[in-house]
């Protein structure tokens, strides 16, 4: 399993809704973090880790398109959530495995995608998710992409929720030590806060 190809998924899709005031009408993944847009902070991030990446988005497909890879609009219609971005992308993964990161996540450990494949050696779990010693991050996972069919069922059901998904098939929480790497950004202050991080000289900053 540690050294099977994999696919990356960043998850794009959705409003800054607690982010409107200042950006109203605006993707989250699009708004200006340091110089760059948040998503290409995530993108950094996975696109070293996976042999491919594509972007699960339903809006400014155009904007998302000139970072570079595919974006995937959803497949179901009125199917509101990541579950539906996760479904999209495993209807065309050419891998086994898809690693999937939310846009809003810029400070990823550089080994996540490794070490949740590691996880799932001689398991027979088709789910990893990191766990911080504070709180699961289920949108910060490994999934098989023969799960295609039980998540298709599930988001026709009416269903949305991650978790309840992932108890379905027993996935597997994974430990990390460092609660700042998984940090979403939602809020005005987080977002400064992430702001002043990777300004600051001892973060490396890419060009735009």
């Amino acid at each position: 399993m540690a050294e099977d190809p994999i696919t990356g998924l960043v998850l794009a899709g959705g409003a800054a809704r607690r982010l409107q005031a200042a950006h109203p009408g605006a993707d989250k993944g699009l708004l200006p973090l340091a110089g760059r847009p948040l998503i290409a902070w995530v993108i950094d991030n996975l696109a070293p880790q996976v042999q491919s990446l594509v972007i699960s988005a339903n809006r400014h497909l155009d904007d998302y398109r000139q970072l570079g890879h595919p974006v995937l609009p959803d497949r179901l219609p009125d199917m509101p959530g990541p579950l539906a971005g996760i479904h999209a992308a495993l209807s065309v993964c050419p891998t086994e495995w898809l690693a999937v990161a939310a846009c809003d996540t810029p400070f990823l450990p550089p080994d996540w995608v490794a070490r949740l494949q590691h996880a799932l050696t001689g398991s027979s779990a088709p789910i990893a998710y990191a766990h911080d010693p504070d709180q699961p991050h289920p949108l910060v996972a490994v999934l098989h992409r023969s799960l295609l069919p039980s998540l298709d069922a599930f988001l026709k059901a009416g269903n949305h929720r991650v978790r309840q998904w992932y108890g379905q098939h027993g996935a597997q929480a994974v430990p990390f030590p460092d609660p700042q790497a998984f940090q979403n950004l939602n809020t005005p202050e987080e977002w400064q806060a992430a702001e002043s991080h990777l300004r600051s000289p001892a973060h490396p900053h890419p060009s735009p």
